[in-house]
C-alpha cells in the first residue's frame, strides 16, 4: 500500500511544478504528517524531492528527475492497454497515434508484463454502436477532432431541421453515443451539442482569418473542408475554459434531452413484477422515477399492485412500449390508451383460444 503511494507522489510531483503538504494529502487521502514522513522516505531513497519553506512553500522535484514506467502493475498494465475504443479511435483518425504510443509503452514495460496488451485485448472488447444499427463514420469527423485537439476555431455549416445554417464554433469535445457522433461546442457564450453526421462543412478560423472565402463561404474556400476531407487550415485558436468538464456537461444534457422528450402522462397499476420490468421497457430515469414517487405516496394496495404516474414521450409510443409488460401492467389513463390496451388483449386472446 505505502510503496504504490510513493509511486503516486512522485508521478503527482512529476506531473507539476510543486504541491503543497496540504494538496498531496487530499490527492493521496493521507494526512500531511504522512505526506512529510513519504518525502522523507523517497528521499533516502535517492529521489530528489526538495521542501520550499514558507507560506507559499510545497514540495517539488528537482534536476529535471524523471522516473519510468517499470512500477507498474500488471491490472495497471492492462487496464491502460483498455483505455482506448479502437473503433473510435480510427473514425478520428488516430488510429495510428494510439499504435504507436501502445509500442513505446510495451517498449518501457517489464518483459514479464509484455503480454499485458494482448491478454486484455482477447478478454475485453468495446462494441460502441447500437444492434440493428449499421455503423456511419461521418465523413468531417477527423477534421473535427483535429480542431478539438488544438482548440481551434470552426466555421462550420450544419443541417437544422433540414435548412443548413453556418455557425461560428468553439469545439470543446467530442462524445460517441449508441454509435453517434456528438460535439460539444461554445458559440456567442453558450454550450451545446451537435450531432457530427449533420455537419456539411467545416472551416478552420473565423469569418475575419479565412484566406479567399467569399462572403457565404464558397466551395472555392481553400481553408474549407467539405464531405470528400480537409484541403488546408488558417489557424484561429481560442483560450478554453479549463473549467469546462465534458463528463459532467454531457450528463446534465442527456438528462435535459431525455426530459425534454417526455411530454404526456401515462397511469398504471403494476404487479410486483411489472415494477421490476418497467424499467426495462421505457425510458430508464422516467420508470423510477415514477416508481419512487408512487412508493413514496402510499405504496402497494392490499393486492401488492403499485400505481404510477408515468411520463412517456407520446401516447403512441407508451403504446408500443407498454404491451411488453403484458398482464403486469394496467393502462388505467387516458382512457384512449386503455381502449386501445383492451383491444388488443382481446385480440391476443382470440388468437389462443
Amino acid at each position: 500500500m505505502r510503496a504504490a503511494r510513493l509511486i503516486k507522489m512522485v508521478l503527482l510531483l512529476q506531473s507539476r511544478p510543486s504541491m503543497t503538504a496540504a494538496e498531496l494529502a487530499r490527492e493521496l487521502e493521507v494526512s500531511e504528517r504522512t505526506v512529510a514522513r513519504d518525502v522523507l522516505a523517497l528521499s533516502e531513497a535517492g529521489v530528489p524531492v526538495y521542501a520550499d519553506r514558507g507560506r507559499a512553500g510545497g514540495y517539488r522535484l528537482i534536476g529535471g528527475y524523471r522516473t519510468r514506467l517499470t512500477g507498474l502493475g500488471r491490472s495497471e498494465a492492462e487496464a491502460l492497454f483498455l483505455s482506448g475504443v479502437p473503433s473510435a479511435l480510427r473514425e478520428m483518425g488516430l488510429a495510428d497515434a494510439a499504435s504507436a504510443a501502445r509500442l513505446k509503452v510495451s517498449a518501457a514495460l517489464l518483459p514479464e508484463l509484455r503480454d499485458a496488451a494482448t491478454g486484455a485485448a482477447q478478454r475485453f472488447h468495446l462494441d460502441a454502436p447500437n444492434w440493428y444499427q449499421e455503423p456511419e463514420t461521418p465523413a468531417l469527423l477527423p477534421a473535427i477532432a483535429d480542431a478539438v485537439w488544438d482548440d481551434r476555431r470552426i466555421t462550420a455549416r450544419y443541417l437544422r431541421k433540414g435548412t443548413e445554417v453556418e455557425r461560428e464554433l468553439e469545439p470543446y469535445g467530442l462524445v460517441l453515443k449508441a454509435g453517434v457522433w456528438y460535439l460539444a461546442a461554445r458559440t456567442q457564450g453558450d454550450y451545446r451539442v451537435y450531432r457530427v453526421d449533420r455537419f456539411t462543412a467545416v472551416e478552420f478560423g473565423d469569418a475575419n482569418e479565412r484566406s479567399g472565402a467569399d462572403e457565404g463561404g464558397g466551395a472555392d474556400d481553400s481553408s474549407q473542408v467539405g464531405r470528400t476531407g480537409m484541403t488546408g487550415t488558417t489557424g484561429g485558436r481560442f483560450l478554453r475554459d479549463e473549467s469546462f468538464d465534458l463528463p459532467a456537461f454531457w450528463a446534465e444534457r442527456a438528462t435535459q434531452f431525455t426530459r425534454s422528450l417526455l411530454r404526456e402522462e401515462v397511469v398504471l397499476r403494476l404487479s410486483k413484477r411489472g415494477v421490476l420490468q418497467l424499467p426495462y421497457v421505457t425510458e430508464r430515469m422516467a420508470a423510477r422515477e415514477a416508481i419512487e414517487a408512487a412508493q413514496a405516496a402510499g405504496g402497494p394496495d392490499a393486492h401488492g399492485r403499485l400505481t404510477v404516474t408515468l411520463a412517456v414521450e407520446s401516447a403512441e409510443v407508451a403504446y408500443a412500449q407498454l404491451l411488453a409488460l403484458g398482464p403486469e401492467g394496467e393502462i388505467l389513463a387516458p382512457s384512449g390508451l386503455r381502449e386501445r390496451f383492451a383491444a388488443a388483449a382481446r385480440r391476443t386472446a382470440a388468437l389462443y383460444t
